[in-house]
């Protein structure tokens, strides 16, 4: 082995034109994935080794991922979520999430294969499955069998990036003994998917890369084509699979920079062929993926044809497309006069008033008008009894059956009260910048106030002389003069309210939150021929319609939940594993599911990857002292391939300091597989006993290629040498993970029941357990 110091160069002397010469016998090669893809050089002998290890950490990952699974025999945390969904499928029901389809198809799916027909909804963590008949074995093991298959994927991974054996054993076994992974898979949640999905794009990535000397043949129009599916499979099942689209396009942004270099090795490229390239990437790697993305939802809408749950989060168009919806069943056309009673989509909180003033004084100093409150109220009574009246009257004896149109101007009528509704500028209670509501008597609002009491119907989508209907009539009430919407939240008012809901002008007349609907008309007889149902027709909407409004509807709740929860945590708190979420107890028997990584995997994964950056930087800062520590191969191996799962860590972890929603630990679990990747790539790298290249004291650098011999990729290469170093570190990787994996088993598989002194041995960094007393 060679010492540090003969391992140095100096860089101060440019090295010989002739030495250098592109195809000359001490060219090196630009990078070592170029050198690794050349034919015969990849494979040593039947690498029955790599096969051995490959079936036996498949094997194992299988094993670690089915034990016990029919444990617990109870709904377990978002089980809730997931098994419904896939009960919902079964039933035909609409229901909506803020998650693309993919995943919660391939659980509808296995219940389909196994004759399920969604009898249960999943509604309480704890509830019986024996009891209630629910084959969830078969349902957990379609995660059980992606997080399974997940392990020989990062061993693929490495074995086609060219690492030697002990860094793919490596790599795989902080997946494969891993308890969050594990614990994630077994369950009916969608982390599997995810991840697996997540692995087979950077597989499939680097397999179709090493084609890229043979472009456009049949393999790399295949591996091309296999990625761009498995990344639209990624994006199809969370949309934090966008981070993997920004880890493989990242890739692909260089891999065409260097297509763009008229210096490259394999000779220059004509602007037409550039084009052919960057067109065929397009195609296989956005295209492709969009189409399979929408065909999801398309077989969601297929599938989804009867009214469920999800009806409310649609517009009332959406919902004419689903059969047995009882909005557009129980829907009424109102007429002038008619007494409504008004409800807000969003906090479902009636329209409401009652003979209290506001105060003349707020909290914060400033005055009210004292008028009449005007708020949101949860339960139906008289008080939110309002008639809808034109803004100028009918003739007498005319004012019966005028139906109310889009884009009517209206005055309403608190009948308790008799008032009328206004809003005027002054500032609402909580809000200085939002108009308050009120009301005043009717000889004002038909004298000196009537602007301010006239009011503008505005449908949702409406078209031009729309009626405007009991529960299918979305719409926004639009103060005619000062054009604002009225508008409620749910920060409850104070005392002087009765705690009620604040009403109030909202200027951002274009927000969703600001629509309302009409839930019953009390004055109407129920004799009336306006209650005659006329036979209802399932109505057809164009599929990219229904696509557009679900996705604004999915990306508006997703953004919107910033709510607490008590096991959320931070980006920051991730890599550390510093808390983790508890999934399920058994008070009897001391049972508990608590979701939490293998700390020393974690740790040890966090630590290689500030030495990987350190290693980094000191490699910059010694090249700029005109000092090279590394040969050619190396650094390219270094800054190509570790670089890229460094880049794919970065890429899935890194965005969620930007989001204001819920965090928690499981949105790590993809990067933390990166993580591994890198940890494996850097045990080869530390372990590299081979010697930078010398310079020979004439101007020339010996090359590490001997010309007349063949060349050895990164696994040959050190087959050649010694490599009890690295299995001995290996040996000693395996022994700490596999560790901290086993004393950490009763938390992952809820078995058996630990003691106080059991538990408490487990809270390392103070980890909210169960039973710790």
């Amino acid at each position: 082995m060679a010492s540090p110091s003969s391992t140095l160069r100096q860089r101060g002397n440019a090295p010989s034109k002739k030495g250098s010469a592109k195809g000359g016998a001490d060219a090196e090669p630009s990078d070592l994935s170029d050198f690794l893809s050349k034919p015969g050089l990849q494979k040593a002998g039947s690498e029955w080794d790599y096969r051995i290890a490959l079936a036996v950490t498949t094997a194992l990952a299988f094993i670690t991922r089915f034990y016990g699974i029919s444990h617990p025999n109870e709904v377990v945390f978002d089980e809730v979520h997931f098994g419904k969904f896939a009960s919902y499928y079964l039933q035909r029901t609409y229901f909506f999430d803020v998650h693309p389809p993919f995943g919660k198809l391939l659980f509808a799916l296995m219940g389909w294969f196994v004759g399920y027909d969604g009898h249960f909804l999943f509604d309480n963590i704890g509830d019986s499955y024996i009891e209630n008949k629910v084959p969830y074995v078969a349902f957990r093991a379609m995660p059980a069998l992606l997080g399974a298959l997940t392990v020989p994927t990062v061993f693929l991974i490495m074995w086609e990036s060219g690492y030697t054996l002990p860094a793919a054993i490596v790599a795989a076994s902080l997946v494969l003994f891993d308890n969050a992974h594990i614990g994630q898979t077994r369950l009916i949640l969608l982390d599997a998917t995810l991840v697996f999905a997540m692995s087979v794009s950077v597989l499939c990535y680097i397999r179709f890369y090493k084609m890229r000397h043979d472009p456009f043949s049949r393999k790399w129009w295949k591996w091309l084509l296999l990625t761009g599916v498995a990344l639209s499979c990624v994006i199809s099942t969370k949309y934090v699979g966008v981070f993997t689209f920004l880890t493989v396009g990242s890739a692909v942004a260089i891999d065409l920079w260097a297509l763009l270099d008229v210096n490259r090795p394999q000779g220059a490229l004509t602007l037409p062929e550039f084009g052919k390239h960057f067109v065929a990437r397009t195609f296989g790697l956005i295209i492709v993926p969009f189409f399979f993305y929408l065909f999801w939802f398309q077989v969601h809408f297929a599938i989804l044809t009867r009214s469920g749950p999800g009806d409310d989060f649609m517009t009332p168009e959406f919902q004419e497309t689903l059969s047995d919806n009882i909005m557009t069943m129980q829907s009424v056309g109102i007429d002038y006069y008619d007494t409504i009673v008004m409800r807000h989509k969003e906090t479902k909180a009636y329209l409401h008033s009652h003979p209290d003033k506001y105060p003349l004084r707020y909290d914060d100093g400033r005055v009210s008008s004292q008028g009449q409150q005007v708020t949101g109220y949860p339960f139906n009574d008289t008080n939110n009894h309002w008639q809808i009246l034109p803004s100028e009257p009918f003739p007498e004896g005319d004012q019966v059956g005028h139906a109310i149109k889009n884009g009517d101007t209206v005055k309403l009528r608190h009948l308790i009260t008799d008032t009328i509704l206004l809003s005027h500028d002054v500032a609402s209670p909580y809000y200085a910048t939002n108009q308050e509501f009120t009301t005043v008597a009717v000889d004002e609002a038909n004298g000196e106030r009537h602007n301010d009491t006239v009011f503008e119907i505005k449908l949702e989508s409406g078209k031009e002389g729309q009626e405007f209907r009991t529960m299918s009539g979305h719409f926004k009430l639009l103060h005619f003069p000062s054009k604002v919407a009225m508008w409620t939240h749910t920060t409850p008012l104070p005392e002087w309210a009765f705690k009620q809901q604040e009403i109030n002008g909202n200027k951002a007349i274009a927000q969703t939150s600001n629509i309302w609907f009409v839930e019953e008309i009390p004055s109407l007889p129920l004799d009336s021929d306006r209650l005659q149902k006329e036979p209802r027709v399932v109505k057809r909407v164009p599929f990219l319609k229904k696509y557009f409004e679900l996705q604004r509807a999915m990306f508006f709740h997703n953004n919107a939940l910033t709510s607490s929860h008590p096991y959320a945590s931070q980006p920051i708190q991730w890599p550390f594993l510093l808390r983790g979420v508890s999934f399920w107890t058994q008070n009897d028997t001391r049972e508990q599911i608590y979701f939490l990584g293998n700390p020393l995997g974690w740790w040890m994964t966090s630590c290689v990857l500030a030495i990987f950056a350190g290693i980094i930087g000191a490699d910059q800062l010694s090249q700029r002292r005109g000092i090279d520590a590394l040969d050619t191969r190396t650094r390219s191996r270094l800054y190509n391939s570790t670089g890229f799962f460094f880049l794919c860590w970065a890429a899935h972890y890194l965005p969620f300091y930007l989001m204001g929603r819920q965090l928690f630990l499981h949105h790590y679990l993809p990067a933390h597989l990166a993580s591994a990747l890198v940890t494996g790539a850097l045990v080869e790298f530390v372990f590299n006993l081979d010697p930078a290249p010398e310079d020979n004291g004439k101007g020339k650098k010996k090359s590490s290629i001997i010309p007349g011999k063949r060349s050895f990729g990164g696994k040959e290469k050190l087959s050649q040498q010694s490599l009890l170093a690295m299995w001995s570190a290996t040996g000693v990787i395996l022994t700490i993970i596999i560790g901290g994996w086993y004393f950490f088993l009763p938390l992952t598989y809820g078995k058996p029941g630990l003691s106080v002194d059991e538990v408490n041995a487990r809270k390392w960094l103070g980890y909210d357990l169960h039973f710790a007393k």
